[in-house]
């Protein structure tokens, strides 16, 4: 391995070298994507331009630039972690996208990429009916979906809560990176606990949602993730049926509800097939996020409590 690398180091000289190189090392060991790009081409640029603090879509003649060994080696760590730990590469770069905004990440958040985003960027018309100012982004994590919507909604106040303190901590440097001190705060809160009191025109989650076999079955990149931010019990719901129970009660009249659910969309709708939920589509791709007014949750609130 070490006499490979030394031969890496001298034989590699220019910025495509070491995108050829990573390129065909994240195909040999069969890496999975899904935290920012979509194939290993991408990914290797990615990692490349981060390690050599270059824009990732700089022109093309930088190709062609050859690297001094200090940065050779810098760029050769980056990648080799990569295909032998299979971290997920913005835990390597501590930085993720999300509504084209940058975000600090960690091992202690999830990497953004909830279809979320796209409701964001239309103002989560044309479900919202009322201009919100108090938004809660629950279960946030690196606090983007709240820190979106702070950007979307100047005149919102923004809670982000999360019941895990480590992501508390990451929300706060996301918060003082956009300098919405002054409009978002993040609050440690299991569920609403933390909570009382508070109400809000909008109230979008971003919960627990892998079904067990799902999470059993799951490529070793999202292993990274805080399981805690994953996993919801046998069929996914454990988190979502307590949100359902109690979410009525922190909206304002013609509040909303917004949920992300994933793959157990299904399992939610056999769960209460008399609730109408409603399901958006996503141009950008992603699925399985409801939509649900205060009044429905209301009207439907002995069918919760029965789960």
């Amino acid at each position: 391995m070490i006499e490979r690398r030394e031969s890496s180091l001298h034989e590699l000289t220019t910025v495509l070298d070491y995108i050829r190189w990573g390129t065909s090392r994240f195909h040999e060991a069969g890496l999975w994507y899904g935290h920012g790009t979509d194939n290993a081409w991408d990914e290797a640029v990615l990692l490349v331009t981060h390690a050599l603090h270059l824009p990732p879509y700089s022109k093309p003649e930088i190709l062609q630039a050859r690297l001094t060994m200090e940065e050779r080696r810098d760029v050769l760590t980056i990648l080799e972690r990569r295909f032998t730990e299979r971290v997920p590469a913005a835990y390597l770069t501590q930085e993720a996208h999300f509504c084209d905004m940058s975000f600090y990440v960690d091992e202690r958040v999830l990497v953004p990429r909830s279809p979320i985003g796209e409701m964001i960027r239309h103002n989560f018309q044309p479900w919202l009916k009322v201009e919100p100012l108090a938004i809660l982004d629950l279960c946030c994590g690196s606090g983007c979906i709240g820190i979106a919507c702070a950007e979307a909604f100047p005149e919102a106040r923004v809670d982000l809560s999360d019941i895990s303190e480590g992501a508390i901590e990451v929300a706060q440097i996301n918060i003082n990176r956009h300098d919405l001190n002054e409009r978002v705060r993040a609050v440690q809160s299991d569920l609403f606990a933390g909570l009382q009191g508070f109400s809000y025109e909008l109230i979008v989650c971003n919960p627990p949602y892998v079904d067990a076999r799902d999470l059993a079955e799951m490529p070793e990149e999202y292993r990274a993730e805080p399981e805690i931010a994953l996993g919801s019990g046998e069929d996914g719901l454990d988190f979502t049926r307590r949100l359902l129970r109690e979410a009525a009660n922190h909206l304002q009249p013609e509040g909303l509800l917004i949920c992300e659910v994933g793959n157990s969309w299904e399992a939610l709708e056999q769960t209460f097939p008399e609730v109408p939920f409603m399901w958006p589509e996503f141009e950008d791709g992603g699925h399985g996020v409801f939509v649900i007014s205060r009044e429905e949750l209301l009207a439907y609130q002995s069918y919760f409590e029965k789960e």
